[in-house]
């Protein structure tokens, strides 16, 4: 199982030379969780960048895995991520939503650098 986080979604949607790294854990749908805190963040930032039409179709490209809410275990599992690894909230919410999957998280995101599970690749 493959999580793929909001700024590698970002690059993919963008076709930076960056997606490369993202292009596999993205299409094999079968195998993608997308937390619902991601939805969020990549909505919000597309929707600022390039409009409504354009957000719309990434999110219901994003929908095309298995969308995982923010249930209570969850934000509580998050809560104590964010304690021991030091993250922001956001950050938490994927990095435990991959934790209660047993999934691999895909980021550029360097405050997931060091964390065991997860595939970093520098921006």
């Amino acid at each position: 199982m493959n999580i793929v986080d909001s700024s590698a979604w970002l690059e993919y949607f963008a076709d930076t030379s960056s997606a490369e790294h993202f292009v596999a854990p993205i299409e094999t749908t079968k195998d993608l969780i997308v937390p619902v805190i991601s939805l969020y963040e990549v909505f919000k930032r597309i929707l600022q960048q390039r409009g409504e039409g354009e957000a719309l179709q990434a999110v219901a490209s994003m929908q095309q895995g298995q969308v995982v809410d923010l249930s209570a275990d969850l934000a509580l599992a998050a809560a104590r991520t964010s304690v021991q690894e030091h993250l922001p909230m956001a950050d938490s919410i994927i990095l435990a939503t991959a934790r209660a999957f047993n999934a691999t998280l895909w980021s550029q995101d360097a405050d997931f650098a060091s964390i065991p599970g997860v595939n970093y690749f520098p921006k």
